[in-house]
């Protein structure tokens, strides 16, 4: 109770120590992330614009931000635990703030929930994608495939995650999606679905294997990141097909090396196997100077032979020169 009274007055606080600037760009839904450097610089990056610079913040203003953030969500930072991950009390944004030791001074990303839904037709609007790797994703959701959206940091992932999911509710209104994540970034308008989150006491692997007894029809997974992965790829495998996942990895191949490397935290075996029945299909994208775009597009069909059997749906040579252009 005490909790819910001085969420407020938290919100009230935080607002001030970020200032209208960092406020408005909060509410504004071309941003996709906050960043304030140890030496005060702030950067904002705006689809379409990239990075650039916007001004700076004060250290004592950035430690009231980063104390804040550790207040609303219940935990503490100090020079003992010089780091706070969560969500932002506003708008339920991604966080993570750093202290000293580990910086010379107060430093913060804020990585924007994207408020506005980008159907799969604005991609090829805006040149992100072709009109044949659309028609790709979309006969994968239709024959319900597992499909993999892989990234590096800030590329889009979250967002093209959002767009599948969109469509998967357009082509798939009845079905039951399970949807797990570390922070809520996934949107889903679907009638029945369950939106679980990790904890510091419920990690990914154990939601998942809770998931199993929700009777999904779609699991779908934020970001891949440990362990977990082994558990998910085994739930797509046995009965729940049709999922979608985020994995951080910078082309479509390389995603497929990074499942390795995260089913080999909890397995002796090496699972090759489990992989290339799992994994349906990978959707890479990527942010170049001209803008976020879907390099490829690769369809696995399994892993035989001691290598995988993919067929890829690649840019073209027209199409990668007006993206570097």
């Amino acid at each position: 109770m005490t909790q819910l009274r001085s969420h407020p007055r938290l919100v009230r606080k935080l607002q001030e120590a970020l200032g209208d600037q960092l406020c408005v760009a909060l509410d504004d839904a071309s941003v996709v992330e906050i960043m304030l450097n140890p030496d005060g610089k702030l950067f904002i990056d705006r689809l379409g614009d990239g990075v650039a610079l916007a001004g700076e913040m004060s250290s004592a203003a950035a430690e009231i931000v980063v104390g804040t953030v550790a207040h609303a969500l219940q935990s503490e930072v100090d020079r003992e635990q010089p780091i706070i991950s969560g969500e932002l009390p506003i708008g339920g944004h991604r966080f993570e703030g750093l202290l000293p030791p580990v910086v010379a001074r107060p430093a913060f990303a804020i990585r924007r929930r994207a408020s506005r839904l980008i159907p799969l037709e604005d991609y090829v609007r805006t040149g992100v994608m072709t009109e044949d790797q659309v028609s790709t994703i979309r006969s994968a959701i239709s024959s319900r495939l597992n499909i993999i959206i892989s990234g590096g940091t800030g590329s889009g992932k979250t967002t093209l995650a959002n767009a599948v999911i969109d469509e998967i509710v357009k082509t798939r209104p009845d079905d039951r999606l399970v949807i797990l994540e570390d922070t809520a970034e996934i949107q889903c308008a679907a009638q029945n679905a369950v939106l679980l989150h990790t904890s510091d006491k419920v990690d990914m692997a154990r939601l998942l294997k809770s998931t199993l007894r929700l009777r999904p029809d779609r699991i779908v997974v934020g970001e891949v990141r440990d362990g977990a992965a082994l558990t998910l790829l085994k739930a797509w495998n046995t009965g729940h097909p049709g999922g979608a996942a985020t994995i951080h990895s910078n082309t479509a191949m390389s995603a497929l090396r990074r499942l390795e490397q995260l089913t080999a935290e909890v397995s002796q075996q090496p699972m090759h196997e489990v992989i290339g029945e799992a994994v349906d299909l990978i959707v890479s994208i990527e942010r170049t100077p001209r803008g976020r775009r879907v390099r490829d597009v690769i369809r696995v069909e399994r892993f035989a032979g001691g290598e995988y059997e993919i067929e890829s749906d690649q840019l073209t040579e027209e199409q990668e020169a007006r993206h570097v252009a």
